[in-house]
């Protein structure tokens, strides 16, 4: 008979803990997380691009020449990002204590549906998630709640970590897991830690089911580093409907005239509710004290009456009282039951069409209540980036980290429509998965799933001394070498030199090698023209081929699989238009080349559109593109940016536009323009172009 899971959850945090230990052992390795700068984004939006480009430039943290590191969107598994966040490098110095607040809203439910849905013009498509995402899914939910719990645990220990000593943490949960997720936390922070479960009545909740009542509200446990001392700011509302009920009730009385005339007022004792002291107790204009005497002493009462706001009854047997107006009320003090918070419909100005959006009012109170103003917030499972637009427009700093890359594609998107302060889009540098996925001891074996790889593309592996993590194999009765790389990493020019290596010795050398890859960088396609080898082929793997393994085995699959050439960006820089010390910098996205549609995770009745779309409009695939006017092959700077649902550059949702024009310091000699673009499922591309200079 199987554990229940109160029996499991000992084994849970401790494997957790361990987990842990692990991760905060590695934080001095050689072998430590770190993140790649994938993009410096400048927001332009109704700023002179020249000047943002210049200021980021000077003030990013990332250039080493002084100033704070910009705030950061990440993406990648958030213990590896966390990890990163922890151990810091040579330019970013460790988090370890100083975030001030740190709010997650972690999946919830082991049926949610993570599939995104993609409108294209005359298409809407249906799109799984990538790999990374599958692996983290299957992995969350692989045990039910008992695994969910194993992810939470290792995670909360680190963020503790990254916590302030005056920090605390908000965890917002539902009742699938919220009970068993509190003795969780309750064991990693301490139960004197626990400050609040606060009800956040979603007012409309799920409709009743038929045989149990809908749920109508979610619950947010709120934890202190250190219980003794932790900010806190009390807030007060005004616009809930209980608010508004006691305002009705209570301010009823109006001066017909005097100085407050007109204003609407309701009494408010002046009696002393603590001990009596000797200054307290007075006579007043005939009025007798209260029993423990007035509430303050006589110079300040006689202030009040000055200003007419002391009621006097009639009789003096009756309590003198304070006027409280309610032009001066400030509300109530909020309490641990919120009703006045909507939650996000299709319809709100806020909505960026992400089922799990959270409304900005509640990040805005939670913000308010636990980090000071200048403070730094945190949130692992950033979602449609509500936390971290929210933090940016009431001037705290914010990291904000998720593993869905459409999630961090309408964050980026999200933070650049509100004008955002500049700031980084980073990963996982080089993803470093396989190695983190051994040091921490998820069962996963690289070298098992190579060889299936080698096997469904037709390649014998090579013999055992010749081989690398068994990946190596040749295609029968050719010359030709293959190359499997981890899906755990990214593809980058540094794999394909060593493929090429590989082609060169073993064996004593093969004519051609053909490299297989799950994830590439952005730059892939410059990296292959600038090598311009011809005996170097470079393919991509099916995203979905583990699901497809895992459903039907690799025996059944022979035959089946297809794998496609790369994503490519095509454009050009036709004019530099020098005026004084700035140029005006025209920048045309010509065509976009994307990678055949059965690498991505469709069915065939989505794939059948793609495809018509590809062949008719293939820009109309782009979700996003940027342009640095001066790239510096390490940090890419965008000074320009658009996206679809922009439409202050054009009025199609749909489309991008396709010219920019970047005004720009005037810089003598050829530019170095580098433009990189994410289609509409994630996957990302550059291309670099060399602008000769123009005379003015």
């Amino acid at each position: 008979m199987s554990k229940s899971l109160l029996e499991q959850l000992p084994h849970i945090v401790a494997a957790g803990k361990r987990q842990a230990a692990q991760v905060l052992e590695q934080l001095e390795g050689k072998n430590r997380v770190s993140l790649q700068t994938r993009e410096l984004v400048i927001p332009s939006k109704d700023t002179s691009a020249a000047d943002l480009f210049a200021s980021a430039s000077q003030s990013s943290g990332i250039t080493g020449t002084g100033g704070g590191t910009p705030n950061r969107l990440i993406y990648g598994d958030n213990l590896l990002a966390m990890a990163a966040l922890l151990a810091g490098n040579d330019s970013t110095p460790s988090l370890r204590g100083k975030l001030d607040l740190i709010y997650i809203d972690p999946p919830f439910d082991s049926k949610a549906d993570y599939r995104t849905q993609i409108r294209l013009p005359g298409a809407t498509l249906n799109q799984k998630p990538t790999v990374l995402e599958q692996f983290a899914y299957s992995d969350t939910w692989a045990d039910g709640t008992a695994s969910y719990l194993a992810m939470l645990t290792s995670r909360a220990i680190l963020m503790r970590e990254l916590l302030a000593d005056n920090g605390t943490m908000w965890v917002h949960l539902d009742w699938h897991v919220g009970h068993y997720a509190k003795i969780v936390l309750d064991e990693i922070f301490g139960r004197k830690s626990f400050l609040n479960e606060v009800v956040w009545k979603r007012k409309f909740g799920n409709a009743a089911e038929s045989r149990r009542l809908g749920s109508a509200y979610d619950t947010l446990f709120v934890y202190a580093k250190d219980d003794q001392d932790y900010f806190f700011n009390p807030v007060r509302e005004k616009n809930s409907d209980h608010v508004k009920q006691y305002i009705e009730s209570r301010f009823t009385r109006k001066d017909a005239d005097g100085p407050h005339a007109g204003r609407r007022w309701m009494p408010y004792p002046l009696a002393n509710p603590g001990d009596p002291t000797e200054n307290l107790v007075y006579e007043y204009k005939g009025y007798s004290p209260p029993a423990k005497g007035w509430r303050m002493v006589r110079e300040k009462l006689e202030a009040l009456d000055r200003d007419g706001r002391i009621y006097f009854p009639a009789k003096h047997d009756q309590r003198l009282q304070e006027k409280k107006f309610l032009d001066e009320y400030e509300g109530q003090p909020v309490n641990s039951l919120w009703q006045d918070i909507f939650v996000i419909n299709s319809q709100a100005r806020e909505a960026v069409d992400y089922d799990t959006q959270k409304p900005e009012a509640l990040l805005e109170r939670i913000i308010r209540i636990s980090c000071p103003e200048g403070g730094l917030v945190g949130d692992f499972f950033s979602g449609s980036g509500t936390t971290a637009a929210v933090a940016e427009k009431m001037g705290r700093s914010w990291i904000a980290s998720d593993l869905g890359k459409p999630a961090t594609m309408i964050a980026r998107k999200r933070l650049i429509d509100q004008d955002a302060k500049p700031f980084l889009y980073q990963a996982i540098g080089d993803y470093q998965v396989e190695q983190a996925r051994s040091t921490l001891g998820r069962k996963f074996r690289v070298g098992d799933l190579a060889q299936v790889v080698l096997n469904l593309f037709g390649a014998v592996p090579l013999a055992a001394e010749e081989n690398v993590n068994n990946s190596l194999g040749r295609l029968p009765n050719t010359k030709t070498l293959v190359f499997t790389d981890s899906p755990s990493k990214m593809t980058t020019v540094s794999t394909l030199r060593r493929a090429q290596g590989y082609r060169d010795s073993k064996l004593g050398g093969f004519e051609k090698v053909i490299v297989l890859g799950w994830n590439f960088s952005a730059g892939i396609g410059q990296d292959i023209q600038d090598l311009n080898d011809p005996n170097l082929e470079v393919l991509v793997i099916p995203p979905d081929l583990l699901d497809r393994i895992k459903k039907k085995g690799a025996d059944k699959l022979a035959g089946q699989v297809r794998f496609s050439s790369l994503q490519y960006l095509e454009a050009t820089v036709p004019a530099r238009e020098v005026s004084g010390s700035d140029e005006l910098l025209t920048v045309d996205l010509k065509n976009y080349v994307l990678l055949s549609p059965e690498a991505i995770n469709l069915d065939d009745k989505n794939r059948s559109a793609l495809q018509q779309v590809m062949n008719e409009d293939p820009l109309a695939l782009i979700e996003y593109w940027a342009v640095d006017p001066d790239y510096d092959g390490e940090v890419f700077r965008s000074v320009w940016q658009d996206y679809r649902g922009n439409t202050e550059n054009n009025d199609d949702p749909l489309r991008v536009v396709t010219q920019a024009q970047v005004q720009v310091p005037r810089a003598p000699g050829p530019r170095r323009v580098c433009v990189r673009a994410v289609d509409v499922f994630g996957f990302e591309s550059e291309v670099i172009v060399d602008a000769v200079e123009v005379s003015a």
